[in-house]
């Protein structure tokens, strides 16, 4: 094997997304410390830290992400992180936005406080304490059947909205329950539908 193989197979690969910089809009700023990044900006401030295997600077406006970790690996955790930091970015600039639709009669949603109050068919109301830094709006003119979750963390955005769904995920008969605004549900024809057909 010759001196330039080896200087090649010693060389972290780079993932072809993680390695372009990750721009700055005006108004967030990024500190890298001890493994560790922290971005603030007019949403909120969050903060994480980096995959092992993972170097980043700020540069020129900037955050560059370059593997440490020798062969595939490198390219992988690269392109992780590239993908939870500009995540990040975007979160603390213009947030994030859930939209849950409450299908069926007598679903309602209610909100006091942080907690969200959920009629969903059940002999009892559901009480979800909401999340820090997870901001709830139900529209006056849907009646309690929209939720709008805001937030900045993509991650908790994502958690907190599947948490709502599954307390009555939509049924494949009728379409009753909890689902995102704009899903498509595959509904199935009843027994009933299927004796007609015969």
């Amino acid at each position: 094997m010759t001196q330039q193989e080896q200087t090649t197979q010693a060389a972290p690969k780079q993932s072809r997304i993680g390695k372009r910089p990750i721009a700055l809009p005006k108004g967030v700023s990024a500190t890298i410390k001890d493994g560790a990044i922290e971005i603030k900006g007019p949403k909120g401030t969050l903060s994480r830290a980096l995959p092992p295997g993972i170097a980043a600077k700020v540069e020129a406006g900037a955050i560059l992400i370059t593997p440490v970790a020798e062969g595939r690996d490198g390219a992988r955790l690269q392109g992780l992180a590239w993908s939870l930091v500009g995540g990040m970015v975007v979160g603390v600039h213009e947030g994030y936005t859930k939209t849950l639709q409450l299908v069926g009669t007598g679903y309602r949603a209610e909100l006091k406080g942080q907690t969200l109050n959920l009629a969903l068919g059940f002999s009892h109301p559901i009480a979800f304490p909401l999340p820090a830094g997870i901001k709830c709006e139900i529209p006056g003119d849907s009646k309690g059947t929209l939720v709008i979750l805001t937030g900045s963390d993509k991650e908790k955005m994502g958690q907190t909205a599947a948490k709502i769904r599954g307390f009555r995920p939509p049924e494949p008969y009728g379409g009753k329950g909890v689902r995102y605004q704009g899903e498509k549900v595959r509904e199935k024809a009843g027994k009933a539908a299927k004796a007609g057909g015969k």
